[in-house]
């Protein structure tokens, strides 16, 4: 009965979700299996993002850079992200080692308050470590710290046209000198006889 209700309320926040504010910059904190670190994400492109996680373990810390590719599944609130990067870090008895990542995730933004969960799967690849890789798996909180400016969009282009036309009746009139402007004739005088006769 817990699991039905906790599923119900999940596709219910995630429908009430798609109409959620977007972001550009958010930051927080990453919980994995046997670490827990910070992490920050950057919007660069439309769908793009880049990441950086620093996190420290039992017998080692690293720093990770990822960029993610993002895959709206219910409106810009829910998506799916993948993506590929490479991290360097420091083992207690080994020293420095590197290698690459991979990262497939979902992520949520709450539509009651500036934050962003998300949970991901991240296979990686090491050099000069005791292990060949794994693979490990994250949850994470970021609080959106800059958000994204919603653009104005006019109901099917009918008030933009609106707008337009308006625009141009008034650059037309301008040009006429308005609806109410005539112009005034010159009305010429009739000259005076003696005036006529030196005029010849």
């Amino acid at each position: 009965m817990n699991k039905v209700i906790f599923v119900f309320l999940f596709l219910f926040t995630c429908h009430l979700s798609v109409q959620a504010q977007k972001y550009r910059t958010a930051a927080g904190v990453r919980f994995g299996g046997n670490n827990f670190g910070i992490t920050a994400q950057q919007k660069i492109l439309k769908k793009t993002t880049i990441e950086a996680i620093g996190a420290v373990g039992g017998r080692e810390v690293s720093a990770t850079g990822l960029v993610e590719q993002h895959f709206p599944l219910l409106g810009p609130g829910f998506n799916i992200y993948l993506g590929a990067g490479a991290h360097v870090g420091h083992l207690k008895d080994n020293g420095a080692f590197y290698g690459g990542d991979l990262i497939a995730g979902a992520e949520l933004k709450l539509p009651i308050a500036p934050l962003v969960l998300s949970f991901d799967l991240k296979p990686t690849f090491h050099v000069n470590h005791e292990e060949w890789g794994g693979v490990g798996s994250g949850f994470s909180i970021r609080y959106i710290l800059v958000k994204e400016k919603k653009e104005k969009k006019k109901l099917f282009g009918i008030f933009n046209r609106k707008d337009n036309d308006r625009d141009k009746r008034k650059s037309r009139d301008e040009e006429r000198g308005g609806w109410f402007k005539k112009k005034k004739k010159v009305e010429e005088k009739p000259k005076g006889f003696f005036k006529r006769i030196f005029d010849k």
